[in-house]
């Protein structure tokens, strides 16, 4: 109601900020006539307008109402640094009084049209990026280590322009002393922090591809025989289809029930008599409830997805005709959802009670910087630790667990446990064929995260009404990882369930007439090669020598 003084003046919602000077209350009642924008208190019929007082608490604004544009869903004057410098101070500081989730979650509302296009975009990265595995597997091996540097080096580069842009942003304010709005100082520590990030990683990733340059080669063959896989069942690629549809799905009703959730509050008069939003006690229950349903939900759609294809892999190895194979992925999802949806949710449950403590530690973590005992921080950070061990090791046995439920239709708990003893059993195969192949799908993922952050940061920057669009730049790279999971981790399943077929292929058969393997002889003469080279690289660099696969 007076924009001199809006920290205690009383505001109201209006679907149209004034866009031309009203002197007086005349000129008010024909804007809101003219616009239908209510520029005084809601119980005022309009037509009392001109005869109505104006004051800071109404209920109709002091005149002259000035021209405005909005700014952090705030009317603001559009001449703000032309006012008296404390006016425009006051403006300034009433601006920086709102929380930031509320300013971030601003953002969120007006680029959600860009986040569900970039959602696309990380889609057609990763069809792209398993069309090539598919039909240059004897290529896409160096193919993806060029793509992923360059996309990490590209989106590096793209995060300090981004931050350098907005940095001379505000210096140019700071010189011209034009006050600064706190979410555009958070914005440029965030870019900050993401590029110094990116840089670190980016150097670490050229290091690693520099040490293990000369194993690479070693996967180039086992790609060639997960692409053969692949081709005989060519609807494993549409998996991933469906599970980018779930995702997307549950992240668009996860984000709509997180707005419910922000914005329930109730309602409280203050000393003022104006209206405030308080937030309820039990309210903030259902965040952990909430976040809890992410974790879990999320990672049951993508353990339904390795159990498909788990199935659909083992049902194509242990066939001896394997022409004769059809629907095998429809047969899989059938007897998933039949038999083994309780198995899903079970190891989806393992992964999320691991998860969420660490969270929690990591949040504890933050609270503790301020404490002066390092006992109590450097405990915490071995707990943090410990638990991201444990859990990266879960989610591997968890993925090997479902290729035995598949194939022997055991419970979780039971095809975990023989999963881990033939994983334990036959540790130099699994080092061999799995570390390298399993690197290189993992810098696919990489790559496609940084396309998407780079194209999501061209489109977003363009974007004037976005105050701290790295938020949304931040959740697209989240989510794009995700979709580039679901695609690329199908050649990884696949790679995974042919190795645990085959040790299993070992340990009931043994080659002889009678008892003929299942796998063809190409994927077994390259296991026993990749353990022969795997041995003598190991030998050259004096890490000690291992016994060599034997079929």
């Amino acid at each position: 109601m007076n924009i001199d003084n809006p920290g205690v003046s009383m505001s109201i919602c209006v679907n149209t900020c004034p866009d031309r000077e009203l002197r007086n209350l005349d000129e008010v009642y024909q804007f809101s006539e003219q616009t239908g924008s209510y520029l005084c208190r809601y119980d005022v019929d309009i037509q009392k307008y001109t005869q109505s007082n104006k004051s800071l608490q109404g209920p109709c604004p002091v005149t002259p109402v000035k021209k405005s544009v909005p700014l952090l869903n705030r009317c603001v004057p559009s001449d703000l640094f032309k006012l008296h410098k404390k006016i425009s101070s006051n403006i300034i500081d009433f601006l920086n009084q709102s929380d930031i989730f509320q300013k971030v979650l601003t953002d969120l509302y007006k680029s959600w049209k860009e986040m569900f296009g970039l959602c696309f975009v990380a889609f057609a990265f990763a069809l792209v990026m398993i069309l090539l595995i598919r039909y240059f597997a004897s290529i896409i091996v160096w193919l993806i280590l060029t793509v992923a540097v360059i996309a990490s080096i590209a989106g590096t580069a793209f995060l300090w322009w981004t931050f350098a842009g907005v940095k001379s942003k505000l210096d140019h304010d700071q010189i011209y002393e034009f006050p600064l709005l706190d979410v555009e100082i958070e914005s440029e520590k965030a870019f900050l922090a993401f590029s110094v990030t990116a840089t670190i990683l980016t150097v670490i990733l050229l290091l690693v591809i520099l040490i293990i340059r000369k194993r690479i080669s070693l996967v180039v063959t086992l790609f060639h025989e997960a692409g053969n896989c692949v081709a005989a069942m060519p609807c494993l690629l549409m998996q991933p289809l469906w599970t980018f549809f779930f995702l997307l799905i549950f992240f668009v009703y996860w984000v709509i029930i997180l707005a419910y959730l922000s914005t329930s509050e109730k309602v409280k008069a203050n000393e003022n008599g104006f209206v405030v939003f308080e937030e309820y006690e039990t309210v903030s229950y259902f965040w952990w409830y909430h976040l809890i349903g992410l974790i879990w939900s999320s990672e049951f759609i993508i353990a339904c997805q390795q159990l498909a294809v788990s199935g659909a892999v083992a049902k194509w190895y242990f066939t001896r005709n394997k022409e004769s194979v059809s629907c095998v992925i429809g047969n899989s999802v059938g007897r998933m959802i039949v038999y083994h949806l309780g198995s899903v949710a079970t190891g989806a449950v393992i992964i999320t009670i691991v998860k969420l403590p660490r969270w929690i530690l990591m949040y504890l973590s933050k609270r503790l910087k301020v404490s002066d005992s390092q006992c109590a921080k450097y405990w915490m950070k071995c707990c943090i630790c410990c638990l991201w061990c444990l859990e990266k090791c879960l989610k591997y046995l968890s993925a090997n667990a479902y290729t035995i439920v598949a194939i022997s239709g055991q419970n979780f708990c039971t095809s975990a446990r023989k999963a881990f003893l033939i994983l334990l059993s036959n540790g130099l195969r699994v080092a061999a064929i799995n570390s390298i192949g399993d690197f290189v799908l993992f810098l696919g993922k990489i790559g496609v995260m940084a396309a998407t952050g780079a194209v999501g940061i061209l489109w977003l920057k363009s974007q004037n009404d976005l105050h701290f669009f790295a938020v949304p730049v931040l959740l697209c790279c989240i989510f794009g990882y995700f979709v580039a999971h679901c695609f690329l981790s199908v050649f990884e399943m696949v790679i995974d369930a042919l190795l645990l077929c085959f040790c299993e292929d070992c340990d009931l058969n043994d080659g002889t007439i009678e008892r003929p393997y299942f796998g063809n002889k190409s994927l077994m003469t390259y296991v026993n090669e990749s353990s022969k080279k795997f041995n003598e690289m190991t030998k050259k660099y004096g890490e000690g020598e291992c016994e060599p696969a034997h079929v």
